[in-house]
C-alpha cells in the first residue's frame, strides 16, 4: 500500500495530541481566535482515525494517549489557577505553601478531569473497530463527535465534574454560530465543531494514502459534509438571530460592582468601608432609575435576615427592589447558605430566598474532607468559611411588581440544567451574581462570562451579571455583551433591559440531542461486544491484542 502515516512513530502521535490539545485550549481561553476551532481539532481526529481503529493497538495503550491529550488541553484551559498566588486572603499561609497548593489545584485538576476524558479514546476505538464499519466510513467523523459531545454531558453529573472547559465558550466571539444552543443546547454546538474537525481529518487521511479511486469519494464526502455543517450553523444562527423575539416589556436594572476582594471582603476591618460602598452606588443607581439592583455573590460577608437594619434602610431610602448577595441560616441545625436575598422598597424582605445550588469544591465544601486534610491539608484551608456552605435546593423566583427574576451565583451559570429550571418556572430576567475575584483579571473572568453568555442563548433570557471586583456585565439574549466593568475597578452598569416570557426549544427538549447519542452509542458498543463474543465462540483459539 502507497500510503503515509502521521501516526506511525510514538512521537509523532504524541505530537499531533499536543498541538491539537494545546491550540484547542488557547481557543477557550482567548475567543478571539475561535475561527481556529475548526481546525484545530484535525490532529486529534487523525490520530482517533487512523491509530485508535487499529486493532492491534491495546486499549490501555489508547487509554493513556486520552490522558496525555485531556491533561494537556486542561492544563492550558485551567492555566488560571497560577493568578490565585499568593493565597494571601488564607490566614498563615506561606509562599511555599501557597505555591504547592496552586499547582496542586492546577495540575490535580487538570488531571482528574483527564482521567474521565481518556475514557473517550477507548470508547472512540471501540466504536471505530466494529466490524464492518468501513461500508458505513462516513459515520466516523459524527460518532467521534458524539463521544466528545456526551463526555462534556457527563462534567455536569457530580462535583467532580467541572464543565469549565467546553468547547462552545471558544465560539463567544462568533456568537451567530452559536445560536442553535437555543434550539438543542451547547452540546449540539460542540457536536458540530468536532464533527466538523473529524470529517477534515477523514479527508486528509484518505489523502494521504495516495490511492486515488479509493481517496476521491472520502476526499469530495469530507469537503461537502464540512461545508454543509458550517452553511447550517451559521445559516440556522442568522435565522435565529434574525427571528429572535422580541419585549416590549423592560427594566432598568443595575449590577454593583465594588472592588472589593476576598481577602477584604473577610476582614472586619473592612466592613465598613464594604457597606459605604455598596450603600453609594445603590443609591447612584436608584438616582439614574434603576429599578431593580443587584449585587454580586456574598457582597456582605455575614448573615442577614429581614431584621438587617442596613438593609431595611437602604431599600426605602432608593426606593429599588435589592438582591443581595450574603449568607443566610434557614435552619437553625444546619450550616450557612450562600444565598441572593431580596429587599423590596418598603424595607420589608421578600418571603424567596434562593440559594446556591452548585457548590465548588475547596472553595465551599471540602470533598473527602478526612483524606485531604490528612494528605493535602492547606488545600482544604481554601473553604471561604470554617464550615461548609449547604447546598441550596430550587430556583426560588423573585415575583416582582416588574416581573419575575431569577437568580444564579457563580458556579451555577456553568451548569445549564439550573438555568432552564429557572426559565421552566417562569423567569422573565437572570440575574447572575459572583465572585470572581480569585481570578483577579486573568483569562477566567472571561472564560466565566462565556458561560453565562451560553445561558442567555440557551434560555432566552437576558442575562445581568455582577461580579466583586468585575466583570460585570449585561448579556442580551442573543448573548451579546451590551455593557460591562472592567477587571478591578468600581462602578455600576444602568441598563434598560427586557423582559421574555416565549420559550426556546431547547427549554422544552433539554439535553434530548445528548440522550439520543448516549441510546446510539451504547447501542453499538453492545452490538460491538456481541460480535466479538461471537468471534470466540465461533473460533476459540483466536487471540486479541487489543
Amino acid at each position: 500500500m502507497n500510503r503515509i502515516s502521521l501516526v506511525q512513530s510514538k512521537w509523532r502521535r504524541f505530537l499531533l495530541l499536543l498541538c491539537s490539545a494545546g491550540l484547542t485550549g488557547l481557543t477557550l481561553v482567548f475567543s478571539k481566535l475561535g475561527f481556529l476551532e475548526w481546525i484545530t481539532l484535525i490532529p486529534l481526529a487523525i490520530f482517533l482515525i487512523e491509530y485508535a481503529a487499529d486493532r492491534s493497538v491495546r486499549l490501555r495503550s489508547l487509554y493513556g494517549y486520552g490522558l496525555f491529550f485531556f491533561w494537556s488541553f486542561y492544563l492550558v484551559v485551567f492555566h488560571w489557577f497560577i493568578n490565585l498566588y499568593p493565597l494571601d486572603f488564607i490566614d498563615g499561609m506561606t509562599k511555599g505553601g501557597a505555591i504547592a497548593v496552586v499547582l496542586a489545584a492546577w495540575i490535580g485538576l487538570s488531571l482528574f478531569q483527564a482521567v474521565m476524558g481518556g475514557l473517550c479514546f477507548v470508547v472512540v476505538g471501540l466504536l471505530l473497530r466494529l466490524p464492518k464499519l468501513e461500508r458505513f466510513w462516513w459515520s466516523k467523523p459524527f460518532l467521534i463527535a458524539g463521544v466528545w459531545s456526551v463526555y462534556e454531558w457527563t462534567q455536569t453529573l457530580g462535583w467532580w465534574g467541572v464543565p469549565w472547559g467546553r468547547l462552545p465558550i471558544g465560539q463567544s466571539s462568533y456568537l451567530v454560530g452559536l445560536q442553535t444552543a437555543s434550539w438543542f443546547g451547547s452540546y449540539f454546538v460542540t457536536f458540530v465543531l468536532v464533527a466538523v474537525n473529524a470529517a477534515l481529518a477523514l479527508g486528509i487521511c484518505a489523502w494521504l494514502r495516495k490511492e486515488e479511486r479509493t481517496a476521491r469519494i472520502p476526499i469530495r464526502f469530507a469537503c461537502l459534509a464540512s461545508v454543509a455543517m458550517l452553511v447550517f450553523q451559521y445559516g440556522a444562527g442568522t435565522l435565529i438571530w434574525t427571528l429572535a423575539p422580541t419585549s416590549e416589556k423592560t427594566v432598568r436594572v443595575a449590577a454593583v460592582q465594588g472592588n472589593i476582594s476576598s481577602h477584604e471582603k473577610w476582614e472586619l476591618a473592612h466592613l465598613n468601608r464594604t457597606m459605604e460602598v455598596y450603600w453609594d452606588y445603590t443609591m447612584q443607581a436608584a438616582e439614574h432609575g434603576a429599578e431593580i439592583v443587584v449585587w454580586p455573590e456574598t457582597a456582605l460577608p455575614y448573615e442577614v435576615d429581614a431584621e438587617t437594619e442596613y438593609l431595611v434602610e437602604l431599600a426605602k431610602q432608593s426606593g429599588a427592589v435589592i438582591l443581595v448577595g450574603a449568607f443566610t441560616n434557614e435552619e437553625a441545625d444546619r450550616g450557612d447558605y450562600n444565598s441572593i436575598v431580596c429587599f423590596l422598597p418598603d424595607g420589608t424582605m421578600h418571603e424567596s430566598i434562593y440559594s446556591k445550588r452548585r457548590l465548588v469544591p475547596f472553595g465551599e465544601f471540602v470533598p473527602w474532607s478526612g483524606l485531604i486534610r490528612t494528605l493535602i491539608p492547606p488545600l482544604a484551608d481554601l473553604v471561604m468559611s470554617e464550615d461548609s456552605v449547604e447546598w441550596g435546593e430550587g430556583s426560588n423566583l423573585f415575583t416582582l411588581d416588574q416581573g419575575k427574576v431569577g437568580s444564579l451565583i457563580c458556579f451555577d451559570s456553568i451548569y445549564e440544567g439550573l438555568t432552564r429550571e429557572s426559565v421552566r418556572d417562569g423567569a422573565e430576567l437572570l440575574c447572575l451574581s459572583t465572585n470572581d475575584s480569585w481570578f483577579t483579571d486573568s483569562a477566567a473572568l472571561y472564560m466565566h462570562n462565556a458561560q453565562a453568555q451560553l445561558r442567555a442563548i440557551e434560555s432566552g433570557r437576558q442575562v445581568v451579571r455582577s461580579a466583586n471586583t468585575g466583570i460585570s456585565t449585561v448579556i442580551t439574549a442573543r448573548g451579546e455583551v451590551t455593557a460591562d466593568l472592567a477587571p478591578l475597578v468600581d462602578g455600576i452598569l444602568v441598563e434598560d433591559v427586557s423582559l421574555h416570557s416565549h420559550t426556546t426549544l431547547y427549554t422544552y427538549i433539554g439535553n434530548l440531542f445528548v440522550y439520543l447519542w448516549i441510546i446510539i452509542l451504547t447501542f453499538l458498543l453492545m452490538l460491538g461486544g456481541v460480535f466479538r463474543v461471537r468471534k470466540v465462540f465461533q473460533n476459540p483459539d483466536s487471540t486479541k491484542k487489543s
